[in-house]
């Protein structure tokens, strides 16, 4: 529809509050680069996704819808008169990125921001009265669905109820009521604050996620801070001062030091430290960055390698005005080993052996492109990691090995194909088919196997692209057992392209898209887009696939197949399935910690479908007393720890040291359904034992042996 566009402000007339009590929040407004960068981005979407799309008044209005939910998804902030005035104009955007003009997002945008501080005024506000915990009252925790409110006095009961909940949590928690007030006060002043930080490449990085998420689930635009924290994860290294940092008050707190980094190899800093300012060079002007957004402190203390920074520190233990310090730092290459493959090994009975079970947990399938183009021979890679990590696990002789792709979301195609190679040599792993129906078969490249003993995969509702068809291949070779949940469905290939590349751009301007350009298959012929990966034995999880994983997407591709590729199954683990899941349902049927975590999981569906809290607090002191009393009898009963009541706090209002303990003991906690898979392999490897002696004995026979 083309028509001429008037732009009438509607979007900011929005009244304000009585309970305003700041100044109103800057006014956003969209520049030059980020209009061409918008357009520039539609003509590649356009033209080349995998599933084109043209840009019209449909997807204009998708956009849209996904645009207003991204601010405000739990429909807490907007009025319905906020959202039909926007919606006024929902077959406008497709003109208006032809124009270069993104009017519309920012207006709606700043009508969000001013949306944010209105209500968090009201919030602080309320915290003057008293609330009575008697009356029996509901507040709903899942809003998503529920409509946006019709008027303010409506909003304003919504958000009555939203404080009151929020009080009741930290009362439960034992806190009194001048500490609840103080920590609720902050609470809303932090996000209040944030309202006024934000900055105009906020806002388009928030229009273009809803434009091309528009597209498909998995097409993405990164701008120039997205880009670069993508490139970090898929190369695990970036060049710093090795410091995990975290914004507390206003303050950029060093949470953790990285082992071996600069930081921690100067001895200067400690956790708990806080950066108050940053300067480059050894004589650079120290700039002041308290209150300053932590992603931009962050790339203020980034760098070029062998760079000097300078940081202003105001150590843990000091007061506000307590005495600063100037330390310097040369930045240097940091690995993100936390994201690197590792391995562990656990004993497992099975029958009447033990055996040792090789545990390999790789987080993402991560590759520095960037060395390999250049011919790094030890560049960083997760199959070269993995292959490191098999030939220590034979040197300390385990008898298996599972691989942990749990929360994997995936990462380099290639890294997936390198790994299956690991376990099957150089047979095809995967299909790939490009949107002009042109069909690939992609092989690894090993000229044999690295580990060909019994082997598994441990895959959850987080598994995901590459992870999936590394478990595909693994499950249609038959080359080991796959254990866990269904998988997350997503069966589409993407290319990063730099659109500044492309027009030939002298400074990065215009960032980068990830656009599906192709459809993976199994080697059996099946994808597992939508479907997933569906194991051989089930675990239980918490997931809901309404919610999390590909069924979700309202514009996910179909499943489809092809023809299977020319490959050779086997049937060894197929032939033991039954025997295999037998034995784990004997084991869990008796073991109390399996039988804890499925009632866990059970009470959290049930409270996630109740989708609501009370707000009666003997409601709630019953509740709380009830789930209190089943985990100090579940510590009585073995060596699980209680893990606590909920004391209504969010991560950065905790004390540092108590957010890292909780971070620890969550960390040390059992992972039932890790030892689980492990044993379900301890069987495999006893059946696969059984099997050869059985063959090895009727070979003998047959030959007089």
């Amino acid at each position: 529809m083309r028509i001429p566009y008037v732009f009438l402000g509607a979007f900011l007339a929005i009244v304000q509050s009585a309970y305003a009590e700041v100044a109103p929040p800057p006014v956003l407004k969209p520049l030059t680069r980020q209009a061409q960068a918008a357009q520039l981005s539609a003509q590649f979407l356009t033209r080349y996704s995998y599933r084109p799309i043209p840009l019209d008044d449909t997807l204009s209005a998708k956009v849209m819808d996904r645009f207003i939910k991204s601010l405000d998804p739990d429909h807490m902030l907007f009025l319905q008169a906020d959202v039909d005035r926007f919606m006024s104009d929902r077959s406008e955007i497709d003109n208006a990125i032809e124009r270069k003009d993104l009017k519309i997002p920012f207006a709606i945008f700043n009508a969000y921001e001013q949306r944010v501080v209105d209500r968090m005024n009201y919030a602080r506000n309320l915290l003057k009265q008293d609330f009575d915990f008697r009356a029996q009252e509901n507040y709903s925790v899942l809003r998503d669905r529920e409509p946006w409110p019709q008027s303010e006095a409506e909003s304003n009961e919504l958000w009555r109820k939203r404080v009151k909940s929020d009080w009741l949590r930290l009362k439960l928690g034992g806190k009194t009521d001048a500490a609840i007030r103080e920590t609720l006060d902050k609470r809303y002043e932090n996000r209040l604050e944030r309202a006024y930080k934000f900055k105009s490449d906020d806002v388009f990085q928030s229009f273009m996620d809803a434009y091309s998420t528009s597209i498909d689930p998995h097409t993405d635009y990164f701008g120039a801070a997205a880009s670069a924290d993508f490139n970090v994860s898929m190369k695990l290294s970036l060049f710093g001062i090795g410091a995990v940092l975290q914004e507390r008050d206003d303050y950029t707190t060093i949470r953790e030091l990285v082992p071996g980094g600069p930081a921690q190899l100067s001895g200067s800093l400690s956790v708990g430290d806080r950066i108050t300012g940053v300067g480059q060079g050894k004589d650079g002007a120290i700039k002041e960055v308290v209150g300053t957004r932590l992603d931009e402190v962050v790339q203020m203390i980034r760098g070029k390698k062998g760079s000097v920074v300078r940081l202003d520190i105001l150590p843990a233990d000091a007061g506000a005005d307590g005495t600063h310090r100037i330390i310097s730092l040369v930045r240097d290459k940091i690995s993100l080993d936390k994201q690197a493959a590792r391995k562990a090994v656990l004993s497992v009975k099975a029958g009447d052996a033990a055996r040792k079970i090789g545990i390999i947990t790789l987080p993402v399938f991560y590759e520095d492109f960037e060395a390999k183009r250049k011919g790094d021979k030890d560049y960083k890679s997760a199959s070269r990691d993995v292959a490191k990590l098999l030939d220590e696990l034979k040197q300390e002789k385990v008898d298996s090995v599972l691989i942990d792709l749990r929360n994997n979301g995936g990462g380099s195609l290639d890294e997936a194909i390198d790994l299956t190679g690991l376990f099957i040599g150089n047979d095809p792993v995967v299909q790939q088919r490009s949107s002009n129906g042109k069909i690939e078969v992609k092989s690894a490249k090993f000229a044999a196997p690295v580990w060909t003993g019994p082997m598994g995969v441990l895959i959850n509702r987080g598994s995901a692209s590459a992870s999936e068809i590394f478990a595909a291949a693994i499950q249609d070779y038959g080359r080991g057992v796959i254990v866990g949940e269904p998988s997350f469905g997503k069966g589409t290939v993407q290319t990063v392209i730099d659109l500044d590349q492309i027009v030939r751009n002298s400074k990065p301007e215009f960032g980068e898209l990830k656009v599906t350009i192709a459809q993976f298959f199994r080697v059996n012929g099946g994808t597992t887009q939508l479907r997933g990966v569906k194991p051989d034995i089930s675990l239980p999880g918490l997931s809901d696939p309404t919610s999390f994983g590909e069924t979700s997407y309202d514009n996910a591709l179909p499943w489809a197949q092809i023809k299977p590729a020319n490959y050779a199954p086997g049937d060894t683990v197929k032939t033991l399935l039954p025997t295999l899941q037998s034995r784990h349902d004997a084991r869990v049927k008796g073991d109390p910690d399996f039988h804890r975590l499925l009632q866990d999981f059970a009470d959290l569906k049930a409270q996630r479908e109740k989708g609501v809290v009370s707000l009666n607090e003997t409601e709630r002191r019953i509740e709380a007393t009830a789930r209190k009393n089943r985990f100090k009898a579940r510590a009585q009963s073995s060596d699980g720890e209680d893990p606590g009541g909920d004391d209504g706090l969010e991560a950065d209002e905790r004390s540092l040291s108590a957010a890292i303990a909780i971070e620890n003991a969550r960390k040390k906690a059992k992972d039932v359904l890790l030892d689980e898979a492990a044993a379900i392999l301890a069987d495999e490897t006893d059946l696969q034992e059984q099997v050869v002696e059985g063959a090895t004995k009727q070979w003998g026979n047959a030959n007089g042996k």
